[in-house]
C-alpha cells in the first residue's frame, strides 16, 4: 500500500518569543516494513539532522530571532508492507524497554490488572491484554490531557491512543516483557480517529510485534512509523522549549491518503 502524508503543525504566541528550540521526530526511516519514497520538511529555518538514542531521525530547529509563530510541515510518500517481516536492525537491547518511566509507572490497580495475563508470552496473550484494555478504557477524545499518566488514564477508565499505548506499556513492564511506544500515522476511513496516531510494539520471538490497542489490530498494514521510545516524550513528533511568548496555542493537522498506485514488492 502506498500512503501520501501531509502533517502541519502551527504554534502561535501571545507575545514575541526571543528564542525557541524544537525537537522534531517527523521523518520516517525505511525498513523491511516501510519504504520511504520521498519526504520533506518545510520549516522557517534550516534544522540540524542527527539520530537520537533510540535510532529515530531527529531534527533540531533553533530560532534565535524574535518570532510570534512557527509553522512546520512534513509531507511525503511511503510504501507499507502488509506482511510481518523480520525485525529491523537493533540499536538498543530490547531489555531497555522493560524500564518504567514517570508516565508509565504502574500503580496497584494496573499491577492487579496485568497479573491476569502473566504466564505464556505470545501474540495471542498480548491480543487478549489489548482487548481487555479497550473494554476497560474505551476510546474517548477529550477525557485525558497530553500529560496524563498511565495510572491516571486507567483509573479514569477512558482515553485516547496515547493513553492506550502507555497503559499497555505499563502492563507489559509489570510482566517483564519489553515494550515500546510508537508514534506515526494511520490510514483509516474512520473520521473519529485522527491520522496522527500512537500504538505499542512488544518484543516477542525476536521481532517487534505491533499492538494497536485503540484499533484492536496486530498487523501494521495501515501504520506508518515515525519514532519509538520508552513513552510519548521520547517519540512525540514535535517537542520544544522557548524563552518568552506568553500564552501558546498549537494547531496540528495530519492527512493520510491511500494512493491507487500499488506498492512495489
Amino acid at each position: 500500500m502506498r500512503l501520501t502524508i501531509e502533517h502541519r503543525t502551527e504554534y502561535r504566541y501571545e507575545q514575541e518569543v526571543a528564542h525557541s528550540t524544537q525537537y522534531l521526530r517527523l521523518t520516517p526511516k525505511s525498513s523491511a516494513q516501510q519504504r520511504v519514497l520521498s519526504w520533506d520538511l518545510d520549516m522557517p529555518e534550516q534544522a540540524s539532522r542527527s539520530t537520537d538514542a533510540f535510532g529515530n531521525v531527529l531534527h533540531v530547529l533553533t530560532l534565535d530571532r524574535p518570532h510570534d509563530s512557527i509553522s512546520i510541515t512534513a509531507r511525503g510518500e511511503v510504501d507499507i508492507s502488509d506482511v510481518l517481516l523480520e525485525s529491523e536492525e537493533q540499536r538498543l537491547s530490547p531489555l531497555v524497554f522493560q524500564r518504567f518511566t514517570p508516565i508509565t509507572r504502574a500503580d496497584q490497580e494496573i499491577k492487579d490488572f496485568a497479573a491476569r495475563f502473566s504466564g505464556q508470552r505470545s501474540v495471542s496473550q498480548m491480543a487478549a491484554l489489548s482487548a481487555a484494555l479497550i473494554e476497560k478504557m474505551p476510546y474517548t477524545p477529550g477525557s485525558t490531557i497530553v500529560t496524563s499518566t498511565a495510572a491516571e488514564a486507567f483509573h479514569a477508565g477512558s482515553g485516547v491512543c496515547q493513553d492506550h499505548a502507555h497503559v499497555f506499556l505499563s502492563c507489559c513492564r509489570v510482566l517483564g516483557i519489553p515494550a515500546r511506544y510508537v508514534s506515526g500515522y494511520l490510514c483509516t476511513d474512520d473520521s473519529n480517529h485522527v491520522a496522527s496516531h500512537a500504538w505499542a510494539e512488544v518484543w516477542l520471538d525476536g521481532v517487534w510485534q505491533t499492538v494497536d490497542v485503540t484499533n484492536q489490530v496486530i498487523t501494521p498494514s495501515h501504520h506508518l512509523k515515525l519514532a519509538v521510545g520508552l513513552d510519548y516524550l521520547d517519540a512525540c513528533p514535535v517537542r520544544g522549549v522557548r524563552y518568552g511568548g506568553g500564552i501558546e496555542s498549537m494547531h496540528a493537522f495530519a492527512l493520510v491518503e491511500r494512493s491507487e498506485v500499488p506498492a512495489e514488492q
